[in-house]
């Protein structure tokens, strides 16, 4: 039987899709502020959600043993809970999913020799990389059940920006066995994607700041901040030492996440520009203009997010935005390297 054969491709593929969905879920589950409604965690037990009237009250008291209802829902009723419960129910179910998709057909596809050793490796690491998100989920969850009702910023930005790594490898990984033919690159053009990609990437971290700060609720104008400034002075005095408003201030956040929207954009403009002025195939031309497509959309999204004031589609369209124009650059760079 052939390696590496259209049957890995689909799984790889069906990965990816899968890994998108969870994004989204949990993009819907941070903007429901439902992430804390399931405060243990059980790998079999859980996989299925309170059944009766019985098991859902045994949830909701276990609930109100914790900061954010305490602090913050102690008005919720067993409904109201119900609701935010679904959500991180559903994000967690999708992640066990995952870890069944992956690890079973890859056992399949070991005993039945349908991996080259290469493909073996690779798979490899992305289990591991699967594994170390579902620790970071849990590692997320539980700084918000001490004192404050709300999880770190950090840690909610390592447990996103792992998932958008975590697709980028398996797309890599499936792009590797749909176009497996070496072919000459231009090392500049390919270094200049590089550094695209990375800027893009510290960018996702900082949505994720502000999505963890609930930053995106401040300064809802544009192109200018608050007061019609261009740099409010909120976003230098806001925490101290100075520094810290670049990392853990709102409004420090929230700027630099704007201001490397302007440089994403002007980045991949660049690449597109570079990129007509070379010899194309048909794949490189149609990958670089969806990524010159995709950026402009991204940023729009990202506009109408601020000025409106975060409503939960607009904000999941905004991270969903992201992972395709991640999808997008990563293409790009495996379509103008290897």
């Amino acid at each position: 039987m052939k390696k590496d054969n259209k049957k890995v491709i689909y799984w790889l593929l069906t990965g990816c899709v899968l890994i998108f969905t969870m994004v989204v879920i949990g993009g819907i589950t941070r903007l429901t502020h439902s992430g804390l409604s399931i405060s243990n965690y059980k790998l079999i037990s859980g996989t299925l959600p309170p059944m009766n009237e019985a098991e859902w009250h045994e949830a909701f008291d276990l609930y109100k043993q914790y900061p954010e209802y305490q602090k913050l829902n102690n008005h919720f009723g067993l409904e109201d809970f119900k609701d935010i419960y679904f959500w991180e129910w559903l994000h967690r179910f999708i992640g066990r999913m995952i870890g069944l998709v992956f690890f079973i057909p890859f056992l399949y596809f070991i005993i039945t020799k349908q991996l080259t050793s290469s493909t073996i490796k690779k798979s490899l690491i992305l289990m591991a990389l699967g594994a170390f998100q579902g620790f970071l989920g849990w590692y997320m969850v539980k700084s918000g059940l001490v004192d404050r009702p709300d999880v770190s910023h950090y840690r909610l930005a390592a447990h996103l920006t792992t998932a958008f790594l975590t697709f980028a490898y398996t797309f890599w990984v499936a792009l590797d066995l749909m176009f497996p033919n070496k072919k000459d690159i231009d090392k500049r053009f390919r270094n200049l994607v590089r550094i695209g990609l990375a800027v893009l990437l510290l960018q996702i971290i900082y949505g994720a700041f502000v999505a963890g700060l609930d930053a995106g609720f401040i300064h809802n104008h544009w192109p200018l901040m608050n007061e019609g400034k261009l740099i409010h002075e909120t976003v230098y005095t806001e925490q101290q030492p100075l520094y810290k408003n670049f990392i853990e201030g709102k409004s420090g956040v929230q700027f630099v996440h704007r201001t490397l929207a302007y440089i994403v954009v002007i980045f991949i403009i660049i690449i597109w520009y570079r990129a007509k002025q070379m010899v194309l195939t048909s794949m490189q031309h149609k990958v670089v203009n969806s990524l010159f497509i995709l950026v402009g959309i991204q940023f729009l999204l990202g506009v109408l997010t601020l000025i409106l004031q975060v409503p939960v589609w607009l904000g999941v369209l905004h991270q969903v935005g992201a992972f395709f124009l991640l999808a997008a650059m990563t293409f790009t760079l495996h379509r103008f390297s290897k």
